[in-house]
């Protein structure tokens, strides 16, 4: 059991928090693991949160700092979009070193709302209490929001530990994400417990020994380092806690999202796919950005898409398609400017594969579509 403190709180000195369904995890976790070196895991660009407006608000620059890891600015307006785990790490680490902030994930952290996570915060924080809204947490994660993650949540002693694991195996700005999903995980208790909660402490990955008197300033809350899992601990009572804010959502089925598909531990195609859509913000894909960002090489990434029975061109044709039906059925941009934006350099060319696609003009298919109800 936790010792306690005066006041009731569970008190973390002298203890080390692992979870037990973490415990669990790890025991039979080999083939989860080895896919894990393999193969990135994968983050909707949402889970980010505010972080243009924390970095502006350090001295920073968001559009330096997502030039200088490679990513399109389009991550800040579409947060559907589905990025590689290790680039929010990246990108996370980069963050600090522009802001000169050894903590920004905890300060981003404490900005995020968990509602804000696209359509799997929505679900989650409409559930109809804390437990419900942590089961689905954990149920939804995966398939929603963040693969390579594992939630774990465990009850001892009156007192609620909840755990945070990245399987993703980059470390650089680890820590920072973790920081980051510690916010996410407080904020959601703060949608039953009311905004003024704070965790009785949190547990983190950081070197035992390492200060903590700038990120409990942060977090509000008692920190310690040297932990095998970012955890948050409080007051298992709060389990029964009502959802106040909303009319809750009994059905604990996983929502059907209009929102592109996380790809799956072994779907190579669909981790493929999803990189070559998110550089397709910025213009036509360059093969080498993608395979880098996938942490593999040009031929290695031609391979895997040839056992699959496709290739890059086919898969890029597909990309286009859909993309360029849904920005003219649903936007009024210029022809010309959707033509420029997927890389064509002559509307004309990007007129001949619309026909191709469609079987008629991108004028015609934006008339059809504007009649529809």
């Amino acid at each position: 059991m936790l010792p306690r403190s005066r006041n009731g709180h569970c008190n973390v000195s002298r203890f080390r928090v692992v979870s037990l369904a973490i415990l669990r995890h790890r025991q039979f976790a080999g083939p989860i693991a080895e896919m894990s070196r393999r193969q990135s895991g994968f983050t909707r660009a949402s889970a980010l949160g505010p972080i243009a407006s924390v970095v502006e608000g350090l001295g920073g620059s968001i559009g330096r700092i997502l030039q200088d890891v490679d990513l399109p600015l389009a991550l800040l307006e579409r947060r559907e979009l589905v990025v590689p785990l290790r680039e929010q790490f990246r990108l996370l680490e980069r963050a600090a070193r522009a802001t000169g902030d050894e903590h920004f994930g905890a300060r981003l952290g404490s900005r995020v709302k968990a509602r804000e996570l696209n359509a799997f915060g929505r679900w989650v924080c409409a559930a109809p209490t804390l437990a419900a809204a942590i089961d689905r947490s954990s149920t939804g994660i995966a398939a929603m929001l963040q693969t390579s993650t594992v939630l774990a949540i465990e009850v001892r002693g009156g007192c609620a530990r909840w755990s945070i694991e990245f399987l993703e195996p980059e470390c650089e700005g680890r820590y920072q994400n973790e920081l980051l999903g510690a916010g996410y995980l407080i904020d959601l208790v703060r949608t039953y417990a009311g905004r003024r909660w704070t965790p009785d402490y949190v547990l983190t990955t950081a070197a035992r020994g390492s200060p903590t008197g700038e990120v409990e300033q942060i977090l509000r809350t008692n920190v310690s380092h040297g932990h095998a899992v970012t955890t948050i601990g409080f007051d298992a009572a709060l389990l029964a806690a009502a959802n106040p804010d909303t009319v809750p959502d009994g059905g604990h089925d996983l929502p059907a999202a209009d929102e592109p598909a996380l790809p799956t531990g072994h779907d190579s195609v669909g981790a493929i796919t999803a990189v070559m859509a998110l550089a397709l913000q910025e213009g036509a894909p360059r093969l080498e950005w993608v395979s880098a960002k996938l942490g593999t090489t040009p031929r290695t990434l031609q391979r895997k898409l040839a056992q699959a029975g496709t290739a890059y061109h086919a898969v890029l044709d597909d990309l286009l398609c859909a993309r360029s039906t849904s920005l003219v059925a649903h936007t009024r941009a210029p022809i010309t400017d959707i033509a420029l934006e997927l890389g064509y350099s002559d509307p004309a060319h990007f007129t001949r594969a619309f026909r191709r696609w469609t079987g008629t003009s991108p004028l015609a298919f934006r008339k059809a579509a504007a009649s529809q109800p």
